[in-house]
């Protein structure tokens, strides 16, 4: 343990001399007031170290001391449900204690030491185990089985184990090594944030997860293991979609972490999961969530840490053969905060002041992403998808920490500020927006969902496509120089966009959509759409096409409920076909 004394302070940046026996990134101590502090650069005896914590009223000469341990969450049943901050402090435990207001050096434990846990084994005695084994389970809510497994590196043989209740630093299994030592195992594990958990092997991504949102399945899917970005000016709707996402993926297990962004939406979060209800589950949403809340109010120091503390629980319950989606928002906070430490530790300034190490540290954050097979011997599979929203200022995705995150990202949801203003949303723009999933899911759509989903998804993207060329025609000459067959390609994008791609997230219908729902509405849009064309070339009017009823129920086919969907869809084909015999019947009269 070393014990040094701060020399400078300069806001959450505080060096101390006398560290000579510290190491990188070892947790500290800062100040009588033991603030909690992290060390990330060393010269000499000098070390500079980033506190978690507000550094008023902090003078020289002040003690510093070194617990020689890196920066680690712990792990165990406890998780699911809480509210941490940046570095895994329970928020609601702390409020109990101090009040309203974080009190700095308050020291509570993650995970509460007094709440009782009932542990069933999974193995017995006598048994050969290794890392990543599953030892025993405890149900931690009505949703989620939390499966206690065996550390990565041991292994052995089971020389106890007993059901019962514990508590999560009691001995609940007791593992004897091959020099015969024992070696006691409890509920509770501890992790380096900064590490990724180990695997056996990463798979490549072939299911989508499904997320309820129809722009978001249909056309720019992403699949479980993947990463994806959501870029957008102030009020286009980035945290609204992540609200959707996280509330609706299917995943069995949710971590969101609020990162440097307002403190009203992350209390939105708070408010609306508990009262929410998951579709998969029939539970509250809060029974398989977990929140990592740093607001912009918070110290700044912290959201470097809250995207790693997230992203390793996350890993947690993928390595129980969990589906775990994570949403980041936004990781443009996560890199001011890093451009802000750059600069007190007079880095040489990358572009726009932020470190030349941007890149690499976002790779490093993403690639912990993936489909893997798990450690021990059972091979489970677990996933785990990354969705990161981004807040380029002024909208301008040309800045660094938008062209960083799409190098590295395979799903690009790009959110428009004028669609916003149209009030369509989600905002997501179907001309600048991709997913390099798409080709390798389309089988899985084409296996699960429809046989001719694809086709389906390729003719609506060239359908807006096309609407988007002729669009500049219209705004030089007017809709009357179109073409008939041009004009009704343009009817047949905006029933798209109107009917299918907008989207309600706060109707209680429209705000989740699935798979078979959705391949109903394509099918109805674009029925109409070949159903009108072929009345074209017998010679239909053009305006008589354009304005059939039938049209009104494909724009409300998005409001009727799930048990409906087929009776609502064979009632707009009848409807169809009458409106298309009439408008060719009085073509004929005329």
């Amino acid at each position: 343990m070393s014990i040094g004394k701060i020399t400078k302070v300069s806001g959450p940046l505080v060096v101390a001399s006398g560290m000579r026996d510290a190491n990188m990134f070892d947790v500290v101590r800062v100040s009588e007031k033991r603030l909690i502090g992290e060390i990330i650069e060393i010269h000499g005896d000098r070390a500079s170290i980033q506190v978690y914590e507000e550094t008023s009223g902090l003078g020289t000469g002040e003690p510093v001391e070194s617990t020689g341990l890196p920066l680690s969450v712990e792990l165990g049943p406890g998780l699911i449900g809480s509210i941490f901050d940046g570095i895994q402090r329970p928020l609601e435990e702390i409020r109990k204690i101090a009040g309203n207001n974080l009190t700095r050096g308050i020291e509570v434990p993650s995970l509460s030491r007094e709440k009782v846990w009932h542990f069933t084994p999974s193995v017995k005695a006598g048994d050969r185990i290794e890392g990543g084994d599953v030892l025993g389970t405890v149900a931690e809510t009505e949703v989620v089985l939390h499966k206690i497994m065996a550390a990565p590196g041991v292994a052995g043989t089971v020389k106890s184990i007993n059901e019962g209740d514990y508590r999560i630093t009691d001995t609940v299994c007791v593992i004897e090594g091959a020099d015969g030592a024992g070696f006691p195992v409890s509920l509770l594990q501890r992790w380096p944030v900064r590490r990724g958990r180990p695997y056996r092997k990463k798979l490549s991504p072939d299911k989508p997860l499904i997320t309820g949102q129809r722009v978001v399945d249909a056309l720019f899917p992403i699949a479980k293991g993947g990463v994806a970005a959501i870029p957008g000016p102030f009020g286009s709707g980035k945290t609204v979609t992540q609200h959707q996402l996280a509330k609706w993926a299917e995943a069995d297990i949710v971590v969101y972490i609020g990162c440097g962004e307002r403190g009203n939406e992350m209390t939105d979060v708070l408010n609306e999961f508990p009262e929410l209800i998951d579709p998969h589950t029939g539970k509250s949403l809060m029974e398989r969530t977990v929140l990592i809340a740093n607001t912009s109010d918070m110290p700044v120091a912290a959201r470097e840490a809250s995207i790693y503390t997230g992203i390793t629980i996350a890993e947690y319950f993928r390595d129980m053969g969990y589906s775990v989606a994570l949403m980041a928002d936004s990781t443009s906070r996560w890199a001011e905060a890093l451009r802000e430490m750059s600069g007190r530790l007079e880095e040489m300034p990358g572009e726009e002041g932020y470190p030349a190490y941007l890149g690499s540290r976002l790779a490093q954050f993403y690639e912990r992403a993936g489909y893997v097979v798990s450690l021990g011997s059972d091979r489970r599979e677990g996933a785990l998808s990354v969705i990161g929203a981004v807040s380029p200022p002024g909208g301008d995705i040309s800045e660094p920490v938008s062209q960083a995150t799409l190098r590295i990202v395979k799903v690009f949801w790009g959110l428009d500020a004028n669609l916003a203003y149209k009030r369509h949303f989600p905002a997501i723009n179907w001309l600048t927006s991709y997913s390099l999933y798409a080709d390798s899911l389309g089988q899985w759509f084409n296996k699960n969902a429809a046989p001719d989903w694809t086709e389906l998804r390729g003719r609506m993207l060239s359908l807006l496509s096309d609407e988007a060329a002729l669009d500049e025609i219209v705004k030089l000459v007017g809709m009357d120089a179109l073409s008939p067959p041009d004009r009704l390609k343009m009817e047949a994008a905006r029933s798209i966009r109107e009917d299918f791609l907008h989207q309600l997230a706060f109707h209680e219908v429209d705000t989740y959509t699935s798979l078979n729902k959705q391949y109903l509405m394509m099918k109805s849009v674009l029925s109409y759409y070949d159903s009108a064309s072929e009345a074209l070339e017998r010679g239909a009017d053009i305006e008589k096409l354009v304005n059939i009823p039938s049209r009104e129920a494909i724009g409300r086919f998005k409001y009727v409920s799930e048990d409906k969907i087929e009776e609502e869809y064979a009632r707009i084909q009848n409807m169809l076909s009458g409106d298309i015999s009439e408008a060719l019947a009085s073509k004929e009269e005329f």
